[in-house]
């Protein structure tokens, strides 16, 4: 079983964050992690190819932005909200509140 890369909070960076929250795809799996908590990766409601998909779910996973954990077949997939609050106070609220705000 591969084993997914999940980095450290001291390791993860402003930069890295923003990056992955600087696109749509990835706002609105972010989005959608805030308002239901953990989710598999195909219960998630956008219209693009599964290996798309996976490739934003590696990049907000790499950047520190969400957890990842297999059981069984699945992927379980949840914010770091408390450590991206501990790290970047405000961040992500400011993200989901324009989110909010915009709709």
């Amino acid at each position: 079983m591969k084993i997914l890369f999940h980095p450290e909070p001291q390791q993860i960076s402003l930069a890295a964050v923003l990056y992955a929250l600087g696109d749509p795809v990835r706002l609105d799996i972010v989005n959608q992690l805030a308002a239901s908590g953990e989710l598999t990766c195909n219960a998630f409601d956008c219209e693009i190819a599964k290996s798309t998909l996976s490739h934003h779910f590696k990049i907000l996973r790499e950047s520190g932005v969400i957890y990842s954990r297999k059981e069984g077949t699945q992927h379980l997939n949840s914010l770091r909200r408390e450590e991206l609050d501990n790290l970047f106070p405000g961040l992500l609220a400011s993200v989901l509140g324009s989110l909010s705000a915009s709709a």
